[in-house]
């Protein structure tokens, strides 16, 4: 079980051993289900769009086609989260601290939203916790399922299209770069990271000073 759950975290495995549709269902699993939040999309995305341009075999099927299937992920992933966060509602804020559950990663996400409003469903996308809990807080505040839509359907097509855009260019222009999956993987992690733990900080620090 352990080595399976150390798997899910590595893009490359995930890959690897996983194929497509392992890769969609982490993706799905990501941006909507709450015990998703410690998977790596970010960089599983920049991967396949890598591994299309230069190991096209490991995945069996045109960049087109992955970016489309990651896509549909992404946007069934936000539905389930919403729904998920619809039937629950304010029970989430109250539940307790678990090993699939944070309650440090809704708050940072509240404080996100309230911020951003409904926009943080298109920015977040690009921000790990922020991309599992947007969908679910939006159900929880019952958002107009319509408008929710309009804005998870812009967000997935802006985060998958874009990144796995990068991933396939470098590869098909810069064949090298796989050697450097490794780097680029923490970069990605660490870029990414550094809005979510500004937004945590701030709001901590905040709390003690009232």
């Amino acid at each position: 079980m352990l080595d399976f759950l150390k798997k899910l975290t590595d893009p490359q495995s995930i890959i690897h051993y996983g194929g497509l549709w392992l890769l969609v269902f982490v993706v799905f699993a990501e941006t909507g289900l709450f015990i998703g939040f410690f998977l790596p999309g970010d960089s599983l995305i920049f991967i396949s769009g890598l591994i299309c341009a230069t190991k096209p075999h490991l995945l069996d099927t045109s960049f087109g086609i992955v970016m489309l299937l990651l896509i549909m992920a992404a946007i069934l992933g936000n539905i389930a989260g919403y729904w998920f966060g619809r039937k629950t509602g304010e029970h989430l804020f109250k539940r307790e601290d678990s090993f699939l559950f944070k309650k440090r990663h809704l708050e940072t996400t509240r404080i996100f939203y309230e911020k951003h409003g409904r926009k943080a469903l298109i920015l977040g996308r690009f921000l790990p916790y922020i991309r599992t809990f947007a969908p679910i807080l939006a159900g929880a505040i019952r958002l107009d399922f319509k408008r929710f839509m309009l804005y998870n359907i812009s967000g997935a097509v802006a985060w998958i299209g874009s990144i796995s855009s990068v991933g396939y260019f470098l590869g098909r222009e810069f064949p090298e770069t796989e050697n450097y999956l490794g780097y680029i993987v923490v970069g990605l992690i660490v870029v990414t990271t550094i809005p979510v733990a500004i937004t945590y900080f701030r709001n901590r620090d905040k709390k003690k000073s009232v």
